[in-house]
């Protein structure tokens, strides 16, 4: 079939010269006809299949591993581009719920992964723009009587027609405190999630224990998301190839000697309380370059391109996780020292 033929007109391109900012221009008013039942029709000529592959080879570039994760991305966006096919053929089909719960420990991609989702369901046609609206407990919950419902509806405003990510979710619900406004946040979600399934995709996200009670304690919140995903932690193999592409991405090369110091130090601080992924190894990376900066204003004298691109043992093994072996203790709030481990 001819491009002419295909008529998958539910894309929405990207914004063009003249557009609102972060707007899509308004879709083709003339729907296509709808093919005969012997008639075939190329998912290859859909545009939209061609962002959704650039999309997903993005995701796959800026994310080691979480394979099962990056399955369920490509089964969502899979699903999504059969219903555009389904419509070509006039097959009634209703529309799907892509509200979901992404739940892992910090630093795992939910919130890469959540941004892909937007690019993914924008260019399917499914929300307006590829937008996502975080927000947390903080931005939600009033402090006083008739300030929790306008803070919410607030950030479903700012939403609409996007994806509204929260993280740390569970923070909404404390039901050992019976004046907390929490509650009225889930409520109005719980309508909007249903009354708006048009125009907005909520992404709850936060740990998977916790998760697991936010929403056994708000049945009907659960059966409104259709996707749970779950993003288990990195294994020290992929943190190290983690941080070589972050090292790379800042212009940094890490020398021999580096790449093993940093193998010990991961080993050392994934044992310790409050080891957060990437982040914390980007935290690490972080403190690398500023004893590195230390050293080579040290040596008071003038310095070549590769030193001032390559980090050494000396700039890992400078970190307090090799100088206190002993285990950080933890309170019963879960404070101790800052979550990368590293120096204060």
């Amino acid at each position: 079939m001819t491009n002419a033929g295909n008529g998958f007109r539910m894309h929405r391109p990207d914004p063009v010269s003249g557009s609102p900012p972060g707007e899509a221009p308004e879709p083709e008013s003339c729907e296509p006809e709808i093919l005969g039942p012997d008639a075939e029709l190329d998912l290859s000529q859909d545009p939209a299949t061609r962002e959704v592959e650039r999309t997903l080879a993005r995701l796959d570039a800026e994310l080691v591993g979480l394979a099962a994760v990056k399955t369920r991305v490509r089964e969502i966006a899979a699903l999504l581009l059969i219903d555009r096919a389904r419509a070509r053929f006039g097959l009634a089909a209703a529309r799907p719920t892509m509200h979901m719960s992404f739940t892992g420990g910090p630093g795992t991609g939910k919130t890469s992964v959540a941004l892909r989702m937007a690019d993914l369901l924008h260019a399917l046609g499914y929300i307006r723009k590829p937008l996502v609206h975080s927000v947390t407990r903080d931005d939600l919950v009033g402090q006083f009587i008739g300030h929790t419902a306008p803070r919410t509806k607030e950030a479903l405003a700012r939403a609409a027609g996007g994806v509204l990510f929260i993280d740390e979710a569970y923070y909404l619900f404390r039901p050992e405190n019976e004046r907390d406004y929490g509650q009225e946040v889930i409520e109005i979600l719980l309508q909007e999630m249903e009354t708006e399934r048009a125009s907005l995709v909520v992404i709850f996200a936060g740990y998977p224990d916790r998760m697991e009670t936010f929403f056994s304690a708000n049945p009907g919140l659960s059966s409104r998301v259709a996707h749970h995903i779950d993003f288990p932690d990195y294994s020290h193999g992929e943190l190290m190839v983690i941080a070589e592409l972050m090292a790379r991405g800042e212009q940094f090369t890490l020398d021999p000697g580096a790449v093993t110091a940093l193998s010990e130090y991961l080993e050392l601080r994934m044992a310790r309380p409050r080891f957060a992924n990437a982040r914390s190894l980007r935290n690490a990376l972080e403190r690398c370059r500023l004893r590195q900066a230390r050293r080579l204003v040290d040596l008071h004298r003038p310095l070549r391109r590769t030193e001032l691109i390559t980090l050494t043992a000396a700039d890992v093994y400078g970190s307090s996780v090799f100088r206190d072996a002993d285990p950080v203790p933890v309170t019963e709030d879960g404070a101790g020292r800052r979550d990368d481990g590293d120096d204060p």
